[in-house]
């Protein structure tokens, strides 16, 4: 299955010049708790993501003014990425040995397609799950006496 049918599609994303209020209320508007970080003085290709750990280890504990900090100065970068072509296993495996809890998903192009979180893949699973038993339930009403 394609990771952009389980991702949040299209990707929340701000400019690095936007501050980090502004970010926030993307998120909060989105409820997602991540935004992929793009410079579009630098055609829009994707420079880092900001998180909700973000908020909390560079923002709030630093006391910086949400209003006048600039996302790009507390964003994080490098950012780890997956393609179009990365399974939900490859995706898991990254985010468990990365300790990330979201992931940008890029176009051939380097284009920003969606956003990957930990709750997606988890979610995606348990209706797996689900499926496949009630399936397995199916299974078992259906095969009656003698058969």
């Amino acid at each position: 299955m394609s990771l952009l049918k389980i991702a949040h599609v299209p990707a929340a994303i701000v400019d690095a010049g936007d501050t980090v209020f502004y970010a926030v209320t993307v998120m909060a508007r989105e409820r997602v708790g991540a935004v992929a970080v793009e410079d579009k003085t630098l055609k829009g290709d994707l420079q880092g993501i900001f998180t909700e750990r973000d908020v909390m280890l560079r923002v709030v504990q630093e006391e910086r003014n949400p209003r006048g900090t600039l996302v790009r100065d507390v964003m994080t970068s490098p950012v780890e990425t997956a393609s179009e072509k990365t399974t939900a296993k490859e995706a898991l495996a990254l985010m468990l040995d990365r300790h990330l809890r979201h992931l940008p998903i890029l176009g051939s192009a380097g284009q920003i397609l969606g956003m990957l979180s930990t709750r997606n893949l988890l979610s995606n699973k348990v209706e797996d799950l689900e499926r496949q038993l009630d399936s397995m339930d199916q299974f078992l009403l259906n095969d009656g006496p003698g058969g």
